[in-house]
């Protein structure tokens, strides 16, 4: 009995010094921000997130002035402007506004919901064809209510599990070319917001599109702070110095002020070649109440009406399409940057990744600002450091905060941003040793998927291609069972895509 007893003491503990032992190998759970938006466990820090955060912003500040830049001078049929203005861009603040206020908040919604460095805002691309092909041929309420369905018809599929089966479908030797293509993209999307390429006007009558500077040769001081913002980002980044790429930001902005004030300089747009291409560094006031008045000026069902149910959805359908396949392309590309994706090249949580840009496409045509799409942009933080959610709340709060600080976030150039997508280029363009370019199968749909990114200055039109080569391909070579279903509907639909302006013609 009394050794029974022994043992009953005993026992309890040894088991107390093995449990001591088991807590004292496991490191602490994390608690607050660190648990909820698990940094440390993607080997992060908070720092390194609000670095990336504010990075991001700074590269996707512009939109909130190009944005009304797109929209706010195109009178719609009955030749009202969006948002009450008239033709001398009396309305654009408020568009400002508008654009500010969505991108902000479905930002921070992907940060907190989804965990994931993915910022989002009005979609360029998609505003000027809202602008353009639906508004000029029924009304700004007609074309943001399509805006509207377009948003609602992406979340049905997305929350039946369709979207996210294509993107399961999918080769992942193409996920890799549309990160790599991706890349390719940005990269030049920075050398073109900063002056360093342009288009050539009379490109009909010429052999190429594009051209160093204007005329062939650089010119102006804006192009040469976008040049010293290069030559800035790669020493320090292969310097390996922490916080590279928003060092060379402030630093780059700083140079833009300073030489605003020495030179007074205009924009490209006012007085032509050698000013600078989007914003000029000139602080105009600091604080500035914000007016909301797009929201909620839409019509959901008036473009049946006023274009014809035909054209209604086949407008739709290119907006649709557009949106369904950018965001895949994006939220692939940050997470392989990242180095988030699993073996199947998916990254994580990403369900929830695309039920809330579906929510942000319809978001930004119920606020009257255009579709809102996940931004390529967000590479540039993921390259600061940020692996987590927490960097797109930081995002999305600067958006907030630029309603009422929007005299200061017009201020700064876009030739002290842009140089971080030239770096972010060469980063995800890294990851084209992961296509094997011996298996021709696979490598001329991933080239094709890669060159015509940058080429047509399109995401979905390079995916198009890819997929569309990729059936193409296995048919000729007789191997059309190895296709995934899926890729046949989504290759037919593509074919829709790029016929899209004849079939408009003739249906229509």
């Amino acid at each position: 009995m009394g050794t029974k007893h022994a043992r009953s003491t005993l026992l309890p503990h040894c088991r107390s010094v093995t449990d001591q032992t088991q807590t004292a190998a496991q490191p602490p759970k994390a608690t607050g921000l660190d648990g909820f938006f698990r940094i440390s466990e993607r080997g992060s820090s908070v720092g390194r997130e609000v670095r990336g955060g504010v990075v991001t912003f700074l590269t996707m500040a512009y939109i909130v002035v190009l944005n009304p830049l797109i929209l706010g001078f195109v009178p719609d049929s009955t030749g009202a402007y969006l948002g009450g203005g008239s033709g001398d861009g009396s309305n654009l603040p408020v568009i400002a506004a508008g654009t500010a206020l969505v991108a902000g908040v479905l930002t921070i919604l992907m940060g907190a919901v989804a965990n994931f460095p993915l910022a989002l805002a009005t979609g360029l691309g998609l505003n000027a064809f809202v602008a353009n092909a639906v508004a000029t041929r029924s009304t700004w309420e007609d074309a943001m209510g399509l805006v509207v369905l377009e948003g609602l018809i992406i979340l049905v599929l997305v929350l039946t599990g369709f979207r996210r089966a294509v993107f399961h479908a999918v080769p992942q030797q193409l996920k890799v070319a549309i990160s790599v293509g991706i890349g390719l993209f940005i990269a030049l999307i920075g050398f073109v917001d900063a002056g360093f390429v342009t288009r050539i006007p009379d490109a009909a009558l010429t052999t190429v599109p594009v051209q160093l500077g204007s005329g062939g040769t650089l010119t102006g001081w804006p192009v040469l702070v976008f040049a010293i913002g290069v030559v800035l980002v790669v020493a320090l980044w292969v310097r390996r110095v922490r916080g590279a790429i928003l060092i060379s930001i402030v630093a780059t902005a700083v140079l833009a002020f300073v030489l605003q004030a020495a030179l007074d300089l205009g924009s490209v747009a006012e007085e032509g070649p050698g000013n600078w291409s989007l914003n000029v560094p000139e602080l105009n006031g600091v604080v500035d109440v914000p007016d909301f008045g797009t929201l909620g000026e839409f019509s959901l069902f008036g473009a049946f009406s006023s274009v014809g149910l035909l054209a209604a959805l086949l407008l739709a359908f290119t907006l649709l399409l557009a949106d369904f396949f950018d965001t895949m392309g994006t939220m692939t590309a940050i997470g392989a940057e990242a180095g988030l994706n699993d073996d199947e090249g998916v990254p994580p949580n990403s369900q929830r990744i695309l039920v809330v840009d579906s929510v942000a496409a319809l978001a930004g045509g119920a606020a009257g600002v255009s579709s809102n799409t996940s931004y390529i942009e967000s590479a540039s933080g993921v390259g600061e450091g940020a692996r987590t959610g927490l960097a797109s709340v930081v995002t999305g709060l600067l958006f907030l905060l630029s309603t009422f600080f929007a005299p200061i976030v017009q201020a700064i150039p876009s030739e002290a941003a842009v140089p971080a997508l030239v770096l972010v280029g060469f980063l995800m363009m890294q990851q084209v040793r992961g296509i094997d370019w011996d298996d021709l199968e696979i490598a001329i749909p991933a080239f094709l998927t890669i060159v015509l990114m940058p080429f047509t200055y399109s995401i979905s039109v390079g995916i198009g291609a890819g997929f569309l080569a990729y059936v193409l391909i296995k048919v000729v070579l007789g191997k059309a069972r190895a296709v995934h279903p899926l890729m046949w509907i989504v290759a037919a639909l593509f074919v829709v895509y790029f016929a899209i302006d004849p079939l408009t013609s003739w249906l229509t």
